[in-house]
């Protein structure tokens, strides 16, 4: 504990170069409670807001047909066009005639396409399952992440509607184009690698130029589309390609226009009708904002916000992508807060209202997803509404503001599960951003989330950019840094799970046990009965590594170009650096960068499973391969010695500052990195790798045979880049700070698509100002040793059982499951398990 308590000379010293500008509308040291508490008060000070948030939680999970209707209308007319003016005519169709809501207490407008909470359907990338599980595996009775068809009418709509698209959707040329190998291992077949969230939607992981939508509007970036069309030459060999492309760009934003134009009307005849003054005000205040911004660009910090939540609406009423991220809000929305300021036109209490129900606006958007996806990563919303704050600018100087505080108010005063809350911190961060962040997180709702900015920059130009765009960069998804506007990364494009690799390295390349068992999936790269060295087990575990990346990147790479030709994206594209200019859509490679990025799951199951097999059969010499295979094939049982012994601390294990073992880590961890950078992908540019399972490691264990870092048959595999807990015991047992001692020893800028570390304290832990102070000290000492993220759980095990006990009491309790938070009661058992058997750190 000593090494953390707050050093008060350092913290003065600190305090100087604070931004006195940057102060919010509280104090920053104001506390906001510790941890969750059962039957609280409203948190928010505006009574408009906490209505909001109530309304929210108590709307059903619904799934609307209306979007799905207009789509397959727009391509049954336009069946003879090019696929991306095909997909233009269906956004315009879906703007110009789904059903618009404005809702009570409204200040902000703008769904996708579906009411509140309900989710629309996206058939242009996948219908089987949709068919499958209204037939046989009904929505309604999945045993968490449900969705309710309103009425047999609309489920017999939905079945009838989904039909037409059989043979045409993106799922189904992807499928077909993959070999027997390729299918074999990915979610298809065993596992050992997962592609769903592009198999089955559209692209994401992005944040759009919001600087360009700000200065420009619809207007001035329908102009630059329109002059660029009218520039093209005939005597370009690509003019036909250029041609349907700029066609397509001007029909999607000319319908973002009128589409916008629609809710002034709305708001401005619910205004006429209006009996409340107050109220009446509103509605023609939100009309004029829809009026400015449908045809220029936002005067105000209210308009500017209204254009932001149209922008992002409309996003993913077109591409259907998880993970749509909102960049660095604290500095494109920086100059529209000023100026309001300085004419004095403005009240900063105003400001933050605004902020407040745009945050509970953000929750409405839900995704329906596959069963298969949600038992690997449970949460109803798009996922991935990332909002990142503070951080260096482009010339690398302290970028807090007002808005950064702000914002930080606005997420503690909602607690809401959107948006996701990331802390850019760097060497120079106040002071008083910094304990602001930590009052947050004292707060106990899993927001913020922290990155470091000198590994997230260094990661940057590993993948070619500038510094200036590298310092600008903001995150996406649950980690995943990418340049605003920019980058096309595809990130978080699948998963390794490196667990069932390793169960290759063991065994042969075959399967381990279960109805395959002996299967022939991997090559045969030795097995525990062959190796004569530990040396040769290293040398597996890379030639394993070798073959399933070859698989998943291939699998990936067959994706992309079957997106491409099913679903281009062209309102997308106008927002992306390049694609205007060279009249490419960002699907074919029209963004100035152009990624993919995978990542690795289970490295340190893999690390632990290294440490056992180096101990106790080429060290020690206390046990043979055949007796190590024999107990990891009987999933431990009759092998009970054994099995507490590789779960006991006689074993050296990741995570306690222990060399040998972290460096088995570092190994796993350089070996995925070294064969996934630098891959090509289609769009002309390279793969790049991620060490993070988000809560995937929940579902993938469901997969995975029992291991040798003493799991059993289905229990989750690590946490990201956390130690190993198994049900015989969490194998980190020396402290949080040997945790984090251990994380750091690998270089985190190698995995330039993203890290994430989850750790959990209980409330009393970090209680008063001494628990304050060490948790503020703690986070500089991670980030002084150049560990890329960190995030929070302040909640006691406990707590969560009482919730799995009375989960009407706790209906609104947030937890940190990854990079996201979600509401605990609304969480799959299994994932609420392992957050429960996590461990339970302490200063």
């Amino acid at each position: 504990m000593e090494n953390f308590q707050a050093d008060k000379e350092s913290l003065f010293e600190l305090k100087t170069i604070s931004h006195t500008d940057a102060i919010g509308t509280e104090a920053f040291d104001k506390v906001y409670g510790l941890g969750y508490e059962v039957g609280h008060a409203d948190w928010s000070p505006f009574p408009r807001v906490n209505r909001l948030r109530q309304t929210f939680l108590d709307r059903p999970y619904e799934i609307d047909v209306e979007r799905l209707r207009l789509v397959t209308e727009a391509y049954r007319d336009n069946e003879t066009m090019p696929r991306i003016v095909q997909c233009a005519f269906a956004f315009q169709n879906i703007l110009l005639n789904s059903t618009l809501h404005i809702y009570e207490d409204d200040l902000i407008l703008g769904e996708i396409a579906a009411p509140a909470k309900a989710s629309p359907i996206y058939p242009e990338f996948s219908v089987d399952w949709i068919i499958d599980e209204i037939l046989n595996s009904p929505f309604e009775e999945r045993s968490n992440d449900q969705f309710y068809i309103r009425n047999e009418q609309e489920r017999a709509e939905i079945l009838e509607l989904c039909a037409y698209w059989k043979g045409k959707s993106a799922n189904e040329f992807i499928t077909a184009n993959l070999d027997d190998d390729q299918k074999k291992g990915s979610h298809m077949g065993e596992k050992v690698f997962q592609t769903n969230n592009y198999h089955f939607a559209g692209i994401g992981h992005f944040a759009m130029d919001f600087t360009k939508l700000m200065t420009l509007g619809y207007s001035g970036v329908l102009q630059q589309a329109q002059q660029a069309f009218a520039q093209l030459s005939k005597q370009d060999p690509d003019y036909g390609d250029k041609r349907d492309y700029y066609t397509a760009t001007i029909i999607a934003l000319e319908a973002a226009i009128k589409y916008i134009t629609r809710y002034a009307l709305l708001a401005e005849d619910m205004a006429f009708n209006e009996t409340d003054e107050t109220r009446k005000q509103e509605l023609q205040a939100m009309s004029a904002n829809c009026y400015q911004i449908a045809g220029g660009v936002p005067q105000t910090f209210w308009q500017a916000a209204q254009l932001f939540n149209f922008a992002v609406s409309m996003t993913q009423i077109e591409g259907n992508g998880h993970s749509i991220s909102y960049g660095r809000m604290d500095q494109w929305m920086l100059p529209f807060y000023t100026k309001d300021r300085a004419e004095n036109s403005v009240a900063k209490e105003f400001v933050l209202e605004v902020l407040e129900v745009l945050y509970v606006k953000m929750n409405n958007p839900t995704k329906l997803k596959d069963k298969g996806t949600v038992k690997v990563r449970n949460g109803r919303g798009f996922g991935g509404e990332s909002l990142t704050i503070g951080g260096v600018d482009s010339n690398g100087h302290d970028a807090t503001n007002d808005l950064t505080m702000l914002m930080l108010e606005a997420s503690v005063h909602t607690r809401m599960m959107n948006p996701w809350v990331c802390v850019r911190l760097h060497d120079k961060t106040p002071y008083e951003l910094k304990l602001k962040t930590i009052e947050c997180i004292r707060a106990g709702y899993g927001h913020p989330k922290l990155f470091n900015d000198g590994p997230a920059i260094k990661a940057m130009l590993g993948k070619g950019v500038t510094m200036e765009e590298a310092r600008n960069y903001a995150v996406v998804g649950c980690v995943e840094p990418t340049i605003p506007g920019k980058e096309h990364g595809w990130l978080d494009a699948g998963y390794v799970n490196t667990v069932k690799m390793m169960e290759m390295v063991i065994n042969g390349g075959r399967i381990l046990s279960g109805p395959n068992a002996g299967m022939q999936l991997g090559p045969d790269t030795g097995s525990l009965e062959t190796y004569q060295s530990f040396a040769e087990v290293l040398e597996s575990v890379d030639k394993q590594f070798a073959y399933w990346c070859d698989q998943l990147c291939s699998c990936l790479n067959i994706t992309d170009k079957m997106q491409r030709m099913i679903k281009p994206t062209p309102y997308i594209s106008a927002f992306f650096e390049g694609c205007i200019e060279s009249g490419k859509d960002m699907t074919y490679g029209g963004a100035k960068y152009n990624g993919t990025a995978p990542q690795a799951a289970g490295i340190a199951s893999c690390a632990d499973s290294l440490a056992s097999i180096k101990k106790l059969m080429f060290d020690d010499k206390k046990y043979t391969g055949k007796e190590l295979l024999d107990a990891v094939k009987d999933n431990w049982d009759g092998h009970q010695k054994l099995y507490a012994l590789v779960n006991s601390s006689k074993i050296p294990h990741y995570g306690n500052d222990i060399d040998e073992a972290d460096e088995l880590f570092n190994y796993m961890f350089e070996c995925y990195c070294r064969h996934i950078k630098g891959r090509q992908n289609p769009r002309g540019g390279k793969f790049s790798p991620g060490v993070y399972t988000v809560n995937a490691n929940v579902g993938m264990g469901l997969y995975t045979n029992a291991s040798l870092d003493g799991r059993k048959n289905g229990e989750p595999i690590s946490d990201n880049m956390g130690p190993v807990h198994t049900a015989g015991g969490s194998h980190d047992i020396s402290g949080p700070t040997a945790v984090i001692n251990s994380v750091t020893k690998v270089d985190h800028s190698l995995a330039t698509n993203g890290t994430l570390l989850n750790l959990r304290f209980p409330e009393d832990s970090v209680s008063g100002v001494e628990g304050r102070d060490i948790l503020l000290s703690f986070v500089d000492e991670y980030i002084g040793k150049q560990g890329m993220h960190v995030q929070f759980n302040i909640m006691s095990s406990e707590k969560m059982r009482a919730a799995q006990k009375n989960p009407e009491l706790y209906r609104d309790m947030l937890v940190r499951v990854a990079g996201y938070s979600a509401y605990f009661v609304e969480l799959g058992k299994p994932l609420q398990d392992d957050l429960i058997q996590r461990t339970e750190l302490r200063f």
